[in-house]
């Protein structure tokens, strides 16, 4: 059993800022990828950013030079830092694990329960 606990969503300010975490417990062997989607109701989920164990980094074209996006591998935990944040960004934000749960395993997908971001006066 594997479980992501997501936490730091909530209301800003546009312009201000946002740091979510995401953290992963359970029978982990190994996590390959975590990163970061968004879902604005009645739209596709998208990919914000993601970042592998060997620390490569992947980002959407709308949260470029805006949002970092780190992890702590020790921990099991990525890190979405959002900044220069606006009512665009407003999204539930889901964190995704790619883990393997055996020494060999392949790494299936394994995602939080959300966590909503309102960036609004």
């Amino acid at each position: 059993q594997v479980q992501l606990v997501e936490s730091g969503g909530g209301l800003v300010q546009p312009g201000g800022s946002l740091r979510l975490s995401c953290a992963a417990s359970g029978s982990i062997s190994h996590i390959n990828t975590m990163g970061w989607y968004r879902q604005v109701l009645g739209k596709q989920r998208e990919l914000v950013a993601t970042i592998t164990s060997g620390l490569s980094t992947n980002y959407a074209d709308s949260v470029k030079g805006r949002f970092v996006v780190s992890g702590d591998n020790a921990k099991n935990t990525v890190y979405l830092e959002m900044n220069s944040l606006t009512s665009e960004d407003t999204a539930v934000y889901y964190c995704i694990a790619y883990i393997a749960t055996g020494w060999g395993a392949s790494s299936f997908p394994h995602w939080g329960q959300g966590t909503q971001v309102t960036v609004s006066d």
